[in-house]
């Protein structure tokens, strides 16, 4: 069954562009990864946030340990707040309509 995340993540704001281009350059790889259904990043007020979808929480798992995503760390390095705020979403499809 396919698992959504959100993750928020809070730029300090001096470096806000720093951080959105981080993710921007990591996209095209993350797409790349087995079982990547959706990874898309947005902004609101300062915040950005990531909606992904993955086929699997084994595919999610496999992503956690990706060379993107563990590269990003350094280049995040007091340029945020804190960790990202990350949840996990398993889908309940309402609809034609109903679900990521």
């Amino acid at each position: 069954m396919s698992v959504v995340v959100v993750a928020h993540i809070r730029p300090l704001p001096e470096h806000l562009d720093a951080v959105k281009q981080a993710f921007l350059d990591i996209l095209p790889e993350v797409h790349a990864e087995p079982g990547c259904e959706l990874y898309a990043l947005h902004e609101a007020d300062g915040v950005l946030v990531m909606i992904e979808k993955w086929e699997s929480r084994e595919a999610l798992n496999t992503h956690m340990t990706a060379p993107a995503l563990t590269a990003i760390g350094p280049k995040l390095a007091g340029k945020v707040s804190g960790a990202p705020e990350v949840q996990l979403l398993d889908p309940l499809p309402a609809g034609t309509k109903g679900a990521l």
